[in-house]
């Protein structure tokens, strides 16, 4: 074959391209432009309207921006990042199991490369003291927000809190575990998902004069807005636990509505008067369950569960009368 045929051939595929690449912008009915329209998917012609293709994938991103600021700090790659992690989840994990992409193990020098290669991206991971003193921390948020069975919702909040609290320098003569305790304390109320300062000392590695101390000086530094705790939001978590069925809990509520319609809420525990308006509430509608089983789940004496629910029971005759 000589040259010039090898040109000639070369030419007339450019011009076959050139003519695809033609017959794909232009309406095949009409010969107009075509646009894509990317809210409905779909490539249509701007002048007699025909859809030319559809159902098209939308390769951009799922978010908008409306400035070159907000579309840098908007823009990602990989998963979200995630305050619960010291990193932000930024870092790479090499995974415990010694085997392979394909299951198979690993044989003992390999094993070996890869645990040396562990310590060292674990060193690389956390390369100052901010960042050991972080990693510490949210491992204890998770481990205490994971015992007491509180959503991701607030161990995020928690994380936020405590690396507020890192940031503004208020650790130095406090214990790690203090100031995450009184974080996740703090972001269980917030969330209204509270749990009482007892159950939260027991999850603990401190005791409880420590976090109410923390958790006060933590609240006034950072100007956390945290209503007073709602008896009401411990009711359903107690009726849960004792199986109670939805009337007692319902009954529960009114019990509490009452007693605080008549003002004799105040200044009492929250949590004492929760787990006494489901133990009236279970004997009012025929579902008893004894004072020690509700002490058991609320996590408080018997004691003050005679003394609450005799006062809601009185609170709700003096209102009916």
């Amino acid at each position: 074959m000589t040259d010039s045929t090898v040109r000639r051939s070369q030419r007339e595929e450019e011009e076959e391209t050139t003519e695809s690449d033609e017959s794909e912008l232009v309406c095949p009915e009409c010969g107009g432009s075509l646009r894509a329209d990317t809210e409905h998917g779909e490539t249509v012609c701007s002048e007699c309207g025909l859809v030319v293709d559809e159902d098209e994938i939308d390769r951009g991103p799922e978010w908008r921006a409306f400035d070159s600021a907000e579309k840098d700090e908007k823009s990602r790659v990989g998963a979200p990042t995630s305050n619960m992690m010291h990193d932000k989840g930024l870092s790479t994990n090499i995974g415990w199991q010694d085997k392979d992409a394909y299951g198979n193990s690993l044989s003992s020098s390999q094993r070996q490369k890869m645990q040396r290669l562990r310590t060292w991206n674990e060193r690389f991971r956390t390369r100052d003291s901010k960042e050991r003193n972080l990693k510490q921390a949210l491992g204890e948020i998770d481990r205490m927000a994971s015992a007491l069975g509180l959503p991701d919702n607030v161990r995020e909040t928690a994380s936020v809190i405590y690396r507020r609290a890192l940031d503004e320098n208020l650790l130095p003569g406090r214990s790690i575990e203090g100031v995450a305790t009184a974080s996740l304390y703090a972001a269980a109320r917030q969330a209204k998902t509270p749990r009482s300062l007892d159950e939260v000392t027991n999850v603990s590695r401190v005791d409880k004069d420590e976090i109410a101390r923390t958790y006060r000086y933590v609240v006034r530094e950072l100007g956390l807005e945290i209503q007073p705790a709602d008896p009401k939001s411990y009711v359903p978590r107690f009726a849960s636990d004792l199986e109670l069925s939805d009337e007692a809990e319902r009954r529960a509520r009114q019990l509490l509505d009452s007693a605080a319609e008549a003002g004799i809420t105040s200044g009492k525990s929250p949590v004492g008067l929760a787990a006494a308006a489901v133990y009236a509430a279970s004997l009012l509608v025929n579902e008893k369950v004894t004072q020690s089983e509700v002490s058991e789940v609320a996590d408080i004496s018997e004691v003050t569960i005679r003394n609450r629910y005799h006062e809601l029971l009185e609170a709700e005759e003096g209102l009916d009368v």
